[in-house]
């Protein structure tokens, strides 16, 4: 008798006694390692989603891990028969553009990078770090809450050799920031940043360069995840008014940026020992160097026109302004749009259902992401599925569905459906998008259709259904042409500012300009977010009055 064990969708039978790690590497599935099933590197994390009684109990080694996390070389089958369901930190499906870094309101030509070359020395801002004729290389790094992604790129040519993403392995200690950072501060050893790193360090070392040829990274996330991986301590990111310890610091004298620099030792990272980190600055509060990062992708500081940036996604930043003057938000939307909290919701990653359409004959088309069976549901299916729910009235704008019905089957062979109480998560979610929209909008004495480009950043913007989202109430209802996806902004000021030492100090010089407008004061906030839980077009003010 054995169990029947499946792993990434792969399955095998497993006799009591048996490793998932031992079962893993007996399927050719890799999971990763550093202290060769040990139970020390923590790294061969596990999401067990069905059949967790089947499973030895929790050791010693996993005391930090919750719910549905296991080690992998820690958990053994025990039982003779049943079913064991279970995935790794999964890759990414990687569909950002493959494109030139430099965005086409840049100046620079040509890469000026911080790393340059003098015969065989290898110089940082001109100080010597090695003896070297091979090439040079540089990484951009989006640190995202849900989601990791990597850029290597060529420093002297700017060429983009290679991409990497993959979920962010700290999903164990919660979905959303707030979860990240009462675990860091309740568990001593950053045991966060060094998960981390340990993922960076194997997506890194299979980058098809020597790692000892990178000598930059510059590291961009929300002021938590890049704070976590510069070993800082993220407990005043939590308590009202929610700074970064960089900027309490930096407002005491105590620094001049909020910007951190560390050496790729200290990084625990596989790059050249003396390379240099560099964590791009954060605006304010929960706004962070991602946010900032956007800004220098859309050229922001040489910008007339009066321009939205939106990167939803569990911490969405939100930013309005031009070249006179900026005003920026973070609004805690949640994990609901990146599959969190939802019944059968999962990232956008291979078999996550991307587009559904409601056809006359009642039927689902789904369009599923890698072609595959569908496995659960991402944010840009849930955004269409809804959409398709109001527009066919089986949905109404309190989120509640018709006939007294409690979820909508997609897939009937495979399980996957959508729940009322789903509708509720995400109706949250967009409240709190909503509520930074007007917000901002108000504090800069805007209406919606003043604004005359709307940016949706981020791979889940560039995906999205535009008029389903228009119709939902996600986003304003501006004509196409105002609404332009330009895929992961943050990634791409990232690159800039790994590519150009001037746009980098333009960067640092630009955040300071920026308006924080903190959300939770703001006496409207609560009627704006109560409003933007409903599933109905957003307009501006002077719209609805007329």
């Amino acid at each position: 008798m054995a169990v029947t064990l499946d792993i990434n969708e792969r399955s095998t039978e497993a006799a009591a006694g048996a490793t998932l790690f031992d079962c893993a590497e007996r399927m050719g599935i890799r999971v990763p390692t550093s202290c060769q099933k040990q139970g020390k590197c923590k790294e061969c994390m596990v999401e067990v989603v069905e059949g967790l009684e089947h499973l030895s109990a929790p050791s010693a080694e996993e005391a930090h891990l919750r719910g549905r996390f296991r080690l992998a070389c820690r958990s053994q089958v025990t039982a003779d028969a049943g079913l064991v369901r279970c995935h790794t930190m999964r890759r990414g499906t990687m569909r950002i553009e493959r494109r030139a870094v430099m965005q086409p309101g840049s100046r620079e030509t040509t890469p000026d990078a911080a790393v340059t070359r003098a015969g065989d020395r290898i110089l940082i801002d001109g100080e010597e770090v090695e003896r070297s004729t091979g090439p040079i290389h540089g990484i951009a790094a989006d640190l995202g809450t849900t989601t990791i992604v990597l850029r290597l790129l060529n420093l002297e040519t700017g060429e983009q050799i290679a991409d990497a993403a993959f979920e962010n392995p700290q999903r164990f200690a919660g979905s959303e920031v707030m979860s990240r950072i009462r675990y860091d501060t309740e568990h001593r050893g950053k045991l966060l940043m060094r998960t981390l790193a340990g993922y960076l360090r194997h997506a890194i070392e299979e980058f098809p360069v020597d790692p000892k040829t990178i000598y930059e990274m510059v590291v961009v996330g929300n002021s938590t995840m890049r704070d976590l991986f510069f070993r800082q301590d993220v407990y005043s990111i939590g308590q009202s008014p929610y700074r970064s310890i960089t900027e309490i610091e930096m407002a005491e004298g105590r620094r001049s940026t909020t910007s951190l620099v560390r050496s790729g030792r200290r990084c625990l990272l596989p790059i050249h020992p003396k390379a240099r980190v560099y964590g791009a600055p954060v605006i304010s509060g929960h706004v962070g160097a991602d946010a900032a990062a956007c800004m220098l992708a859309v050229d922001l500081a040489h910008e007339r026109r009066l321009i939205a940036v939106m990167d939803i996604g569990t911490n969405t930043e939100l930013i309005v302004g031009n070249r006179d003057r900026i005003l920026a938000a973070s609004c805690p939307a949640g994990p609901a749009f990146e599959g969190g909290a939802i019944a059968c919701g999962m990232p956008a990653l291979d078999g996550a259902i991307e587009d559904a359409a409601l056809g006359d004959d009642a039927r689902w088309r789904l369009g599923v992401i890698g072609g595959g069976a569908p496995e659960g549901i991402c944010g840009s299916g849930m955004v269409d599925l809804m959409s398709e729910l109001v527009r066919t009235g089986r949905m109404n704008a309190m989120g509640r569905l018709e006939d007294g019905a409690d979820r909508i089957t997609l897939d009937r062979a495979r399980d996957i459906f959508f729940l009322e109480r789903d509708a509720s998560e995400l109706a949250q979610a967009k409240g709190a998008n909503v509520a930074g929209l007007r917000v901002v909008a108000s504090e800069y004495g805007v209406d919606f259709d003043d604004i005359e480009v709307f940016y949706l950043a981020g791979a889940f913007g560039r995906h999205l259904n535009v008029e389903a989202a228009r119709r939902i109430g996600l986003v304003p209802n501006l004509p196409d042409a105002r609404i332009v996806q330009i895929g992961n902004a943050a990634i791409e000021g990232a690159a800039i500012a790994l590519l150009s030492r001037a746009k980098r100090q333009e960067l640092e010089q630009l955040v300071r300009t920026v308006q924080h407008c903190r959300l939770e004061t703001h006496p409207g906030f609560f009627d704006y977010f109560v409003e933007g839980c409903q599933f109905k077009p957003l307009e501006s003010p002077h719209q609805v009055a007329g």
